[in-house]
């Protein structure tokens, strides 16, 4: 199964992964980077959303997204855990 099915349905160009390194590779365009951010956080596995961006990434553009208020203090949590546990 693709999991790329379950972040982008109803968008089938974004469904293979190299499409999206392409459009997040592309410079200067910071609202279809937070789109496809917004769309990884909110209905993607945190594992599949890590293959494309980092934590420090997500933490710095969080409160940007817009999200709904479960999905940003989930993603809240995930990065203030995983950013102590990488300075262990």
């Amino acid at each position: 199964m693709n999991y790329l099915n379950a972040v982008f349905w109803g968008y089938p160009g974004f469904i293979d992964p190299d499409t999206i390194r392409r459009h997040l590779s592309g410079q200067g365009n910071l609202r279809k980077r937070r789109w496809i951010m917004k769309r990884f956080l909110e209905n993607g596995r945190v594992v599949d959303t890590l293959q494309f961006f980092r934590l420090d990434s997500i933490s710095q553009e969080l409160a940007e997204l817009n999200l709904k208020p479960y999905t940003y203090r989930k993603w809240e949590r995930i990065t203030e855990v995983y950013a102590q546990t990488k300075g262990k």
